[in-house]
């Protein structure tokens, strides 16, 4: 009896070992995450094999796992650029990335888990103050915003992509003018609206008066023609028509036939 605690302490102390090297050997990744192995004594960081899944995970208590998110991130920034003639323009921009999952092991080896500060940022500021240098604050502000952001893109794309990120778009939420320029840009813009609506105004004035000159054209060759058709005899044989026309009708009326200039009736109503 007196030797049960002497073989007790043992086995606890190793259970209470066994809990330890357990809680430190396993490691729960999260959905949308991924980690990548680092092994002390086995060359350091796993790049030629996928990295960790989702899941629950049994390492060496010597090793260690960094996990990562793999799913689409969102960051926002705020810059300060010069447009082509140097003034101060300020570009509201954002930007989806996300690690390259399949290269995640080399990511973290030559870059780290602060990629985003040391990569990404730093790009699109770069980017961002290249493309916006080719273009005026009018261009920025009005006609160029869907280029310049398309621009933005492709430059950052060309060198995060070589850094195992995944950029999936930049977008130019705003840009931001001086006021004096921005107040300058609306004028003309407002007047270059007012001239094309002048201009419009014109045109139509314009063609309505070809319209009705061709349209009296028109009937002026109409009645000349008819003019050049009619006849005397073509007169005479229409007046009698339509004198036997009204001779038809119930109304009072003389008729003289024969009687009239150029011997067309004369009708005499009952007035």
């Amino acid at each position: 009896m007196d030797r049960l605690p002497k073989i007790g302490l043992p086995i606890i102390f190793i259970l209470i070992l066994a809990v330890i090297l357990v809680s430190k050997s396993a490691v729960n990744i999260n959905a949308g995450e991924a980690g990548v192995l680092w092994k002390r004594f086995g060359g350091g960081v796993v790049t030629d094999k996928p990295p960790l899944g989702e899941g629950f995970h049994l390492v060496a208590p010597w090793n260690k796992v960094y996990v990562y998110e793999v799913r689409r991130q969102e960051i926002f920034e705020k810059m300060k650029v010069l447009s082509s003639n140097g003034l101060d323009i300020q570009l509201d921009a954002s930007a989806w990335y996300k690690p390259d999952e399949a290269d995640l092991g080399k990511l973290h080896k030559e870059i780290g888990e602060n990629y985003l500060d040391r990569i990404i940022l730093p790009t699109i500021r770069s980017a961002a103050r290249s493309v916006v240098g080719r273009y005026t604050p009018e261009q920025l502000y009005s006609s160029k915003r869907d280029a310049i952001q398309q621009e933005i893109f492709e430059e950052t794309q060309k060198i995060v992509e070589k850094q195992f990120i995944v950029l999936d778009e930049v977008l130019v939420r705003d840009v931001t003018l001086p006021p004096t320029i921005k107040e300058a840009i609306e004028r003309k813009l407002k007047q270059e609206q007012e001239s094309l609506e002048y201009e419009f105004r014109l045109e139509k004035a314009q063609k309505e008066a070809e319209r009705q000159r061709i349209e009296a054209q028109g009937k002026a060759d109409a009645n000349r023609i008819l003019s050049a058709s009619l006849t005397d005899k073509i007169l005479q044989d229409k007046g009698i028509e339509a004198t036997l026309e009204l001779s038809r009708s119930n109304n009072s009326k003389v008729i003289v036939v024969g009687s009239g200039e150029g011997g067309l009736p004369i009708i005499l109503g009952n007035q």
